[in-house]
C-alpha cells in the first residue's frame, strides 16, 4: 500500500516538474496568453491578445505587469505591478504572489524559451506563448 502511494506521489511529481532552476531566465519578457484549460475539461482559446503580461525576475524575485501592445511597437501600461517569487518545494517550482489584500501561489509547470504554462489554486491551468508583436507593413 505505502509503495503505490509514494510511487503515485513521485509520478505526481515527476509529471508536474519540468522546470529546472536554470529554467527560471526564461520568464522575463512578454508574454500571451494562447490557452486556458479549465478543471472540468473544458478550453478555451485566446487567438488574439489585447493585453500582454510583462515579467521580470532576478535572483527568484521578480514582478508581473500588464502591457497594451501598441502598433508602433510600445507599451501602455500603469505603475501596477504585481510582485512575486520563485519557491521551490519537492522538485516543484511555485511563484508565490502576495499584496496586502491577498495571497496565492501559482505551480510552475513547464517553461521553455518560447512558452510556459502554470496552474492556479482552483485548478485553471494558463498556457502562455511569447508575445511577439504585430508587424504592419507600411
Amino acid at each position: 500500500m505505502h509503495r503505490v502511494l509514494v510511487f503515485t506521489m513521485l509520478a505526481t511529481v515527476s509529471c508536474t516538474s519540468r522546470v529546472s532552476l536554470e529554467d527560471l531566465n526564461h520568464l522575463n519578457g512578454y508574454w500571451e496568453i494562447e490557452e486556458v484549460q479549465f478543471p472540468n475539461g473544458n478550453k478555451k482559446d485566446y487567438p488574439m491578445n489585447t493585453v500582454v503580461d510583462y515579467f521580470q525576475l532576478e535572483n527568484l524575485e521578480g514582478f508581473r505587469k500588464k502591457m497594451v501592445p501598441r502598433f508602433d511597437g510600445t507599451f501602455e501600461t500603469s505603475d501596477d505591478a504585481e510582485p512575486f517569487s520563485i519557491i521551490e518545494k519537492n522538485g516543484v517550482f511555485y511563484m508565490r504572489y502576495q499584496n496586502p489584500l491577498s495571497e496565492w501561489e501559482e505551480t510552475l509547470l513547464s517553461l521553455s524559451e518560447d512558452k510556459f504554462s502554470v496552474k492556479n489554486p482552483e485548478g485553471i491551468t494558463y498556457h502562455f506563448k511569447r508575445f511577439e508583436p504585430l508587424k504592419i507593413p507600411l
